[in-house]
């Protein structure tokens, strides 16, 4: 089977995903929406951090973009890899941190998918499916980190689009990129139902005040922030 093209709001059809990459899910789903509302095409240079299967990358690669895609996973670099070959885009998928992947390089659009679920531990997973959604005890290791690099990674007048769970405080998200002078706001908001991993922590995530007794859907936002 090989993959289709997007089109315009659309994700791939036909993806492939190597064992442990983590497959478009409903926030995916929510960012390539958002991605929608941005303009796009011939000239602009995109960044994915984080790209899993490569879906967004390609959404971005399909309507033209010059898009670079990074991940940690080499599983995941494989599969963007193979993805982008079935559906003839061309994409450079890289291999590593993407702070040190994309040093000195500036780009119009971020988007981002990171890993968000709160965990026990402190230190991130080096390998395994934890890696894909793991992000320490307030599910901002990530995010954080990006919400730091964005500054020097936009263009004048580039855009960040980032999702993750209400549960890691969209509030923070906002103020810490509103702090490195760029202007933000959450642009979407959905609710979905919780998956095997909240409910596999339950216990520990009402202890920590992160969820709600016999709470059952999770809120994914989008977060929006630009440079001036």
């Amino acid at each position: 089977m090989t993959t289709t093209a997007p089109t315009l709001g659309t994700l791939p059809t036909g993806l492939m995903s190597l064992p442990g990459v983590y497959p478009p899910q409903e926030d995916t789903r929510l960012l390539a929406e958002a991605l929608t509302h941005e303009r796009l095409g011939p000239g602009s240079d995109v960044l994915e951090i984080g790209t899993g299967t490569g879906a967004l990358a390609l959404l971005a690669a399909g309507r033209g973009a010059r898009v670079t895609a990074v991940d940690v996973s080499w599983p995941a670099v494989l599969t963007a890899r193979l993805n982008a070959r079935r559906g003839r885009l061309p994409l450079r998928v890289l291999h590593g941190d993407f702070a040190d992947r994309t040093e000195g390089r500036r780009f119009d659009l971020i988007l981002s998918n990171p890993p968000y679920v709160p965990a026990p531990r402190v230190r991130l997973p080096s390998r395994g499916r934890e890696r894909a959604w793991d992000a320490g005890p307030d599910g901002r290791a990530v995010i954080d980190r990006i919400c730091a690099s964005a500054p020097a990674l936009l263009s004048p007048g580039g855009v960040l689009l980032i999702v993750h769970s209400g549960m890691c405080g969209a509030a923070r998200t906002v103020d810490r990129l509103a702090g490195t002078g760029l202007t933000a706001g959450v642009t979407a908001r959905a609710s979905v139902p919780w998956g095997p991993v909240l409910r596999s922590r339950r216990a520990w995530l009402e202890e920590r005040g992160l969820a709600a007794a016999a709470e059952e859907h999770e809120e994914l936002v989008i977060v929006r922030a630009q440079h001036i």
